[in-house]
């Protein structure tokens, strides 16, 4: 009895302990600071909410586009011009999701293997930043080539259907490059 009560007393705090471990499990993961799931969107060059500051301030991005083009009355030009905009932009964005795992994978090792260095850190982590700011910007930039593409009303009428219509306008001088 007093060994049950010991051992109840010992093992009561661990549940406790795990609440405060809130990377526990992380460590076996192929690349510690990426989920499978922002590896797979990264290789698939998926948007990863990196073109909000686009997409909820009035410039719409060609996927959304593309899924609304029939609400949006795009013309066959402007269609053909969307898709090549995606083509292209998820190519690009692939790419560098690409670059980025397998540079996050490099810094994983480097610590793993112990090989890491403050030199080798201060390279690794700017190509990485480097890279995630290239992405990001590919994301963003594909969201005022497409701007460019619509008319003022498809634009806001992007904004309603994406649950978003009171969103600010991209300035006139962005659109009607067709």
């Amino acid at each position: 009895m007093k060994r049950a009560l010991l051992l109840a007393t010992l093992l009561a705090p661990l549940p406790a302990l795990a609440q405060h471990a809130p990377y526990a499990g992380l460590e076996r993961r192929e690349i510690r600071a990426l989920s499978a799931a922002q590896v797979e969107d990264l290789l698939q060059g998926r948007g990863m909410a990196l073109a909000l500051a686009a997409e909820l301030n009035g410039w719409p991005g060609p996927s959304h586009v593309l899924e609304h083009a029939e609400a949006l009355h795009l013309s066959a030009d402007q269609r053909r011009a969307t898709e090549t905009l995606m083509a292209a932009h998820r190519a690009r964005a692939m790419t560098l999701g690409r670059q980025i795992v397998e540079a996050e994978r490099e810094l994983d090792r480097a610590f793993r293997d112990r090989s890491v260095t403050p030199a080798t850190l201060a390279a690794q982590t700017d190509r990485i930043g480097a890279l995630q700011a290239a992405l990001r910007a590919e994301h963003l930039g594909t969201h005022l080539e497409q701007t460019a593409l619509l008319h003022p009303p498809q634009v806001a009428r992007y904004a309603a259907l994406r649950g978003y219509a009171g969103g600010t306008p991209a300035p006139e001088g962005h659109r009607h490059r067709h």
